[in-house]
């Protein structure tokens, strides 16, 4: 497949999703529906599904993980010390830092990587993807909380975290799936048929809200912090990956391409809800995920060139 054949049906989708926000063909209540339906019921049915069938001998390999996470930790780490001694109007609070190096490293896996690595590779690489995305926000999340609770009275509550990730949709069908694969257990085929079918939307929903939501965010007066938080995060991550997984690690090219473009997807909207839970940089991530999602377009044509062959 061309890059434009991959990338443009899932613009259209995206667009789509905007359009009928941003004309209020779609209220805020209908969207905030189908955002409940997408996150709570579809794209978990996907993810189980497709956990439960997943080739696991050929899914797991902890050089993909070394690939992904070592980038991802690196570049989380120079955005804390970017907003340290870059920005000299901002008040230098640990939580600060922490909120914008999630800003430059949290990608939005499941609604934009996900959809792309599909389209650009099929469903036989699904199982090493969700490897990835399992830890991803546990991961990233928890150094936001501990580096933002630093200097504070009140302790980063382990048992709390732990909780919320644990009852996290994606986390639990992920894990559900894998547990299912594990033991050997073959779902009962008319509950199977049934999951499949509240499968089969999820992508095409998942991009449908990505862009009715973006018609919500703007741009804010700090769009400079923004935007470097967003050529952070959809060039300089990305291309960090592709070094440390080829000339590092040496990754077969199936796993560069997933890492690759995972790294590539734009800042996902739960970092903004977690600059709001902190309280800070709530307008820049907010700008951020507009620009960065807007940015990705070129990046992934870039990829995706690169990474796939003729």
């Amino acid at each position: 497949m061309s890059v434009f054949s991959i990338v443009f049906p899932l613009i259209f989708i995206v667009l789509l999703g905007y359009g009928a926000a941003k004309t209020q063909f779609l209220e805020q209540i209908h969207i905030a529906g189908l955002s409940k339906f997408t996150f709570y019921i579809s794209v978990p049915a996907f993810l189980f599904l497709n956990m439960a069938q997943a080739d696991l001998a050929h899914s797991f390999n902890s050089a993909t993980l070394w690939a992904f996470y070592v980038p991802v930790i690196s570049i989380f780490l120079l955005g804390a010390v970017l907003d340290r001694y870059l920005f000299k109007k901002q008040h230098h609070r640990a939580s600060s830092h922490a909120v914008y190096a999630l800003g430059c490293s949290y990608s939005n896996t499941v609604l934009v990587g996900l959809p792309i690595i599909i389209a650009a590779m099929g469903n036989a690489m699904i199982g090493s993807v969700f490897m990835i995305i399992t830890f991803h926000s546990a991961l990233l999340f928890a150094l936001t909380f501990l580096l933002s609770a630093k200097g504070q009275e009140q302790a980063f509550s382990w048992r709390q975290f732990a909780k919320t990730m644990l009852l996290n949709p994606v986390v639990m069908s992920i894990t559900s799936g894998l547990i299912i694969n594990i033991l050997g257990i073959t779902l009962f085929n008319d509950l199977a048929i049934g999951i499949e079918l509240l499968a089969q939307p999820a992508i095409a929903c998942a991009l449908f809200v990505l862009g009715s939501n973006l018609a919500f965010y703007r741009i804010g007066e700090d769009w400079q912090q923004a935007l470097l938080a967003s050529v952070i995060k959809i060039v300089l991550l990305p291309a960090f990956v592709f070094a440390f997984g080829h000339f590092v690690i040496a990754l077969p090219q199936d796993q560069l391409t997933i890492v690759v473009l995972l790294s590539a997807a734009p800042l996902g909207v739960n970092a903004y809800l977690v600059a709001n839970q902190i309280g800070q940089h709530q307008a820049t991530l907010a700008s951020t995920v507009v620009l960065s999602t807007l940015l990705c377009v070129i990046s992934f044509s870039v990829w995706l060139s690169i990474l796939l062959p003729n």
